[in-house]
């Protein structure tokens, strides 16, 4: 069931930040961003009610407030990076940076790893090596600052998404999906006080709601998903299932928008395939 859980995530995780890529690639990441966890909070508010009483305590809402934080960051990174960068190489860029830290920081913590899932995060590693060779040309390289190139985005983004994941695993079952409200909302506070202090809009382009709608949607099913998997299992290895995500993104970039891959960048999906597998078994 885990691993059921956690592979859902990862599909739902994929869909979303496709659709939330697309619309940032059509009016402000930020907006979208804004726009896009405020529907996942009210799907949350209307969710709660209708599920079964929970008991949190204070620290599972301090867990999740602090989660949100990192949550909001890394996808307006994530975001900007989709919006600059191919998104097929984006996307598997920060979702293998985004396995990193739960892993080391479940080992840290007493989490016992098999052969197998041993094998397959190394074999993970190699694979974001390969898919991350864009073969940009010259002139595309110097479009972009050091600070502000799609895979220095990427990573940073993906380490936010690590630590999003983390303090959520911290939270007790018996929290049910308060620790999501608590950080939705911290999430929402921060991202529309920084869209008010830069002086830009808070809506998104007309052309780009319907996108942002399922973006936000898509999000908080995947971010319940996780939840409920990582209750269940090792966080060093639901995240690093959760990380496969990039497979449903790619897959509707290369069916929507015609993207294209180069071949080392192949080899590099064909890698994280067998590194899913191999973490899947474990």
């Amino acid at each position: 069931m885990t691993t059921i859980l956690a592979l859902s995530a990862a599909v739902v995780y994929g869909t979303a930040d496709f659709f939330g890529g697309v619309a940032a690639r059509r009016t402000s990441p930020m907006a979208v961003t804004l726009s896009a966890h405020l529907v996942g909070l009210m799907l949350l508010v209307v969710a709660i009610p209708v599920l079964p009483a929970a008991h949190p305590q204070v620290s599972d809402l301090v867990y999740g407030g602090v989660a949100g934080a990192f949550g909001a960051g890394g996808l307006i990174l994530f975001y900007r990076a989709l919006s600059r960068g191919t998104m097929s190489v984006v996307a598997p860029v920060a979702a293998l940076f985004g396995a990193a830290l739960p892993v080391v920081v479940g080992v840290g913590l007493g989490e016992e790893l098999s052969i197998p899932a041993l094998v397959g995060i190394a074999i993970a590693i190699a694979a974001v090596g390969l898919v991350s060779r864009e073969g940009e040309p010259s002139d595309a390289r110097r479009s972009h600052g050091p600070g502000d190139h799609p895979l220095v985005l990427a990573m940073i983004a993906g380490g936010a998404f690590g630590s999003f994941f983390v303090l959520l695993s911290q939270t007790h079952a018996s929290a049910g999906l308060w620790p999501l409200l608590s950080a939705r909302v911290v999430s929402v506070a921060l991202l529309a006080t920084v869209t008010v202090l830069s002086g830009r809009s808070l809506r998104p382009a007309p052309g780009s709601r319907r996108l942002v709608m399922a973006a936000g949607a898509g999000d908080m099913v995947a971010n319940i998903l996780y939840l409920l998997a990582v209750r269940r299992g090792l966080v060093s290895l639901v995240a690093v299932i959760v990380a496969l995500y990039p497979a449903t993104t790619v897959l509707l970039a290369q069916v929507v928008l015609g993207e294209r891959l180069r071949r080392i960048q192949i080899s590099g999906l064909v890698l994280a395939a067998g590194a899913a597998t191999l973490l899947a078994l474990a």
